[in-house]
């Protein structure tokens, strides 16, 4: 901005609950996806994505229609041309329940099983916007389905500690986990703790009074503290475990130790809805605990028989990648990039600015990150440009250079620079920038080479 001019209000503005990724977001973002690519290669999980919007029904099965998400932040799509089978389609709150309807869709049962799947991207939620908590944001999720094997679920753990750690946040989490039995155990418990509210109703907040009709689950997280008082005195999930999940709980927390993974038993870590089992746990910021949370995640046996599928067992785990960036933030960790400007091309006059579109092209093909040939600016204000983009080297053409066929290379730390033969150019760049910071792309060929990917 040209000083003393005044910035004018912008006509539009980013809806409520919703913000821009910008550059330095997506820096983040970039760094990662890297990171989540390169441990889901690492253990077998294949990318999938799923349409952004998907029929009602399947998130209302899948997450619960009495739960927080779909009671009020459902976001439903209605077409301009709204036909029968439009009128109830949503945007995916979340990615586990739609994965499941591709599994059971595309036949993957037929498939060797376990199926292990991530997703990376967003998703929505209606609810009004809080810090941390967006109307659109980003999430990645990995699935584990087919096979109920206790080893499975530490592995997916063990992997999630990886990536947190690959991202130099693990320090600042700890890993919550519970084991909630099966439906069948939560059904009696439920209702033990109905019997235990009778006659205790009305010390209830009414949005609690309400959920003890619903769901009476979810007064087990309940923010309201005369909630939490009752609760002390009421019955417990733990009571009401059977041997079966015990077991298996203690063969997880074996296995867990095996890979040196430190947790934090949490007993008060439950799930709302018949088809979660067995395990649950969820990474929580350790000054501030479930409120910055970067994820959740537990085994959902019956979630596929819900959809319409046969009986399937399986595992998910999802986490926020604002939340992740935030952690990240907080502990002022740089997100490492590629996005210097090696070289500034500078020039003045038609003939010179010919020839330099060619340098500049020829340049990006070897790998240099370059920027130049703007406007027609003196060069006194291109060398400021320069400075600007932080570019480590300059190179000069103006008229005189273009009729010499010569170049002036400029250093500008070092802040001197020689004249040189205009075809020396690209090789005396490459010199100093080294040809192992040199950024090329290639997509290899099927002979066991790898290729990145978006």
């Amino acid at each position: 901005m040209v000083r003393g001019e005044i910035m004018a209000q912008p006509l539009f503005r980013t809806p409520k609950g919703t913000h821009d990724k910008l550059p330095e977001d997506h820096r983040y973002l970039t760094y990662i996806k890297k990171a989540l690519r390169h441990r889901a290669r690492q253990a077998g999980f294949h990318r999938i994505d799923t349409p952004v919007f998907e029929n009602r029904v399947i998130f209302e099965r899948g997450i619960g229609e009495h739960t927080d998400a779909i009671e009020k932040e459902l976001y439903f799509v209605t077409p301009k041309q709204q036909k029968d089978e439009d009128s109830e389609l949503a945007l995916r709150p979340e990615f586990t329940a739609g994965i499941c309807r591709s599994y059971i869709e595309h036949g993957m049962h037929l498939l060797p099983q376990p199926v292990q799947l991530y997703a990376i991207g967003p998703v929505f939620r209606h609810d009004r916007p809080q810090k941390g908590r967006y109307r659109e944001h980003w999430q990645f999720n990995f699935e584990i389905i087919g096979l109920r094997d206790a080893s499975l679920d530490a592995q997916l753990i063990y992997m999630l500690t990886q990536i947190y750690d690959d991202l130099r946040i693990l320090s600042q989490l700890q890993l919550q986990l519970n084991n909630i039995g099966t439906g069948e155990s939560r059904r009696e418990f439920v209702a033990a703790l109905k019997e235990y509210f009778i006659g205790k109703e009305r010390n209830l907040p009414e949005l609690d009074r309400a959920r003890l009709d619903t769901n009476p689950l979810r007064l087990l997280d309940s923010k309201e503290e005369d909630t939490q008082l009752l609760l002390k005195n009421a019955p417990k999930l733990s009571q009401f475990i059977d041997d079966e999940s015990k077991h298996y709980h203690e063969t997880l927390l074996g296995y867990l130790e095996e890979l040196d993974v430190h947790y934090t038993e949490n007993t008060g870590l439950v799930r709302g809805l018949d088809y979660y089992t067995q395990t649950v746990f969820e990474f929580w910021d350790k000054s501030t605990g479930a409120q910055n949370s970067v994820g959740g995640g537990g085994r959902y046996d019956g979630l596929i028989e819900l959809l319409g599928g046969k009986p399937t067992p399986g595992i998910g785990y999802a986490s926020g990648l604002e939340r992740i960036i935030w952690q990240m933030k907080e502990a002022e960790i740089p997100a490492p990039h590629k996005d210097q400007i090696d070289v500034f091309v500078a020039q003045l006059g038609p003939e010179a600015k010919k020839k330099c579109l060619r340098l500049i092209a020829d340049l990006r093909k070897k790998g240099v990150h370059t920027l130049g040939a703007l406007g027609e600016a003196s060069l006194k204000s291109q060398m400021r440009l320069a400075d600007h983009f932080g570019a480590r080297f300059t190179l000069v053409l103006g008229k005189m250079e273009a009729k010499k066929d010569v170049i002036i290379l400029r250093d500008m730390a070092a802040g001197k620079q020689k004249e040189i033969p205009f075809d020396q150019a690209i090789p005396q760049i490459i010199e100093q920038i080294g040809k192992k910071n040199l950024d090329t792309y290639t997509i290899r060929d099927h002979m066991g080479e790898e290729f990145d990917e978006d």
